[in-house]
């Protein structure tokens, strides 16, 4: 999702027993003055963390509800939040437990327990969403609560279970207020973060208040904020021009961020590296027109990452040749090894190969607010269209429905941002390529899985690096997903706000909290 922003280091760490810390959240000077208006173009699928597995809700997630864990700026490795302490219990990494901090309540005015945390868990795999974050937590077999003291059992070794505590699936929810088998429908939100949610109109408008009874790892209170959603990056460009937003953030259009000067007068300007990666799937299902390895293969050699960067996004991105990107441990250049430059004619050979007709016929879908996704599309059209070989159909669609198109299955291929998860190789594995993965593509591999899970064995994840780079040779193989490119992290504000470049780090946390005014 993801200046301040840094790359990630090669080397991470895994939690292991967090002793009590954390800070009551106390009112800073002014804190309860003029609102801080914040434009974006994400989308909000869910108030409901059961319900929503996408950047512009858990966005939200990160500041109105509190998980065991929570990710500090720039740290590869969580600390206590909602918890005040949490540790894998004994050998094997199969049981993780939690000491639940005292004193924590929802907005009813009643306690947090662990039988609360227990509740939040088995919900999002009882409802099981199909554009909820269950996926994420393919390991957790079973939670127990007892005093405060919540025990999560695994069904395999997962050093990154902790990280995974850190995420919006971890969101704690008020039992009383949520259904235990359905999302809620209302617009209220019931958690104990640093904001509440004070109003919301779905695609419009998000006000939160900050939350003066709020105690877990934020040590500084945020000002009152606004979070303005708009259909597209032209309609933020024009609300920041028109001097209506303090904070323009995901995504102003390429053509402006790439004029962006941090010496303009008037506004600051962040930008960083970023381990947002953008990438084509593909249906792999029996029957779809791509189902066909040679006919992934065919499309991946028509792909021209560098045109696609300059023409569309005007060198705000880079091209990006594996799954997992720069930055990361275990990041290879798989696909520039496989399919070094756009060869026509090694396409065609391929399609010869399995014995198909020209042109192959297919539908590329992508969803309408997401930034340049037109202008990327057809430019995409036009390289697979190369040679006579495809025939590319193209539709968009408003996000919701893109969502619930690409989970059920019925694209055959469509393009999809990806913000991490957590600052671990691991968000761009299971989630991507694993069997039942959240892209749904229909891919499965035994050898994929089997890497998956092997490199969930260890606690020093440097030690994993080896399965991460044989996965992504083994995806360059069968082509379930294309890497298209890896953002950059653009954060730009009105000259008197600041804390612009703290917003985002790379570790997928939104942190509203640390805007001010100066």
């Amino acid at each position: 999702m993801r200046s301040v922003r840094v790359r990630i280091l090669a080397t991470l760490l895994v939690l292991g027993v967090v002793g009590v810390g954390g800070w009551q959240l106390l009112p800073s000077d002014g804190s309860t003055g003029r609102t801080i208006k914040v434009g974006t173009t994400d989308e909000v699928t869910s108030l409901d963390p059961a319900g929503a597995y996408d950047a512009g809700s858990w966005a939200l997630f990160n500041n109105v509800f509190q998980s065991l864990l929570a990710f500090e700026p720039s740290s590869a490795a969580p600390v206590p939040d909602a918890a005040q302490s949490c540790g894998f219990q004994g050998s094997g990494l199969r049981t993780y437990r939690c000491v639940l901090r005292e004193g924590l309540r929802f907005p009813s005015g009643r306690e947090m327990t662990a039988e609360d945390v227990k509740y939040s868990f088995d919900r999002v795999k009882k409802i099981n969403s199909d554009v909820g974050p269950a996926a994420l937590l393919d390991t957790l077999k079973s939670v127990q609560a007892s005093g405060r003291t919540v025990t999560f059992q695994l069904s395999s070794p997962d050093a990154t279970f902790p990280f995974k505590l850190a995420t919006g699936a971890g969101a704690i929810v008020d039992s009383h207020k949520y259904p235990a088998d359905s999302l809620r429908k209302d617009n209220e939100v019931d958690g104990t973060g640093p904001y509440e949610l004070t109003s919301y109109t779905k695609g419009k408008k998000a006000v939160l208040a900050p939350n003066g009874n709020y105690q877990g790892a934020i040590k500084k209170t945020g000002r009152p904020i606004e979070l303005d959603y708009y259909a597209d990056s032209a309609k933020l460009n024009s609300a920041w021009k028109a001097k209506q937003l303090d904070v323009a953030y995901r995504q102003l259009p390429p053509q402006v961020l790439a004029g962006l000067n941090p010496s303009d007068p008037g506004q600051r300007v962040s930008e960083a590296d970023s381990s947002e990666i953008r990438n084509l799937y593909l249906n792999t299902r029996a029957g779809r027109p791509l189902h066909e390895t040679k006919v992934r293969q065919a499309l991946a050699w028509l792909i021209n990452r560098e045109q696609l960067a300059a023409s569309v996004y005007e060198g705000t991105v880079d091209p990006l040749y594996s799954l997992i990107p720069t930055g990361i441990t275990g990041h290879t250049t798989s696909f520039f090894d496989a399919y070094s430059e756009p060869n026509i004619k090694k396409a065609r050979a391929l399609l010869a190969q399995a014995g198909v007709s020209t042109p192959v016929s297919f539908t590329y879908g992508y969803g309408l607010s997401s930034g340049s996704a037109a202008a990327e599309a057809k430019e995409l059209k036009q390289q697979l269209e190369a040679g006579g070989l495809f025939k590319v159909t193209l539709k968009g669609y408003e996000w919701t429905d893109f969502q619930k198109r690409w989970a059920s299955g019925k694209l055959d291929a469509y393009a999809v941002g990806w913000v991490a998860d957590y600052p671990d190789p691991d968000t761009y594995g299971s989630p991507l390529v694993g069997s039942d993965g959240t892209m749904n593509t229909g891919y499965s591999s035994n050898e994929v899985d089997h890497l998956i899970q092997d490199s969930r064995r260890y606690a020093d994840r440097s030690e994993a690096e080896q399965d991460f780079r044989d996965l992504q040779s083994d995806i360059a193989k069968d082509v379930p997903v294309i890497p298209l490119w890896q953002a950059k992290d653009y954060v730009v504000t009105s000259e008197d706000v600041g804390g612009g470049q703290y917003l985002s780090d790379g570790t997928g946390v939104f942190r509203l909290w640390s805007l001010n005014w100066i």
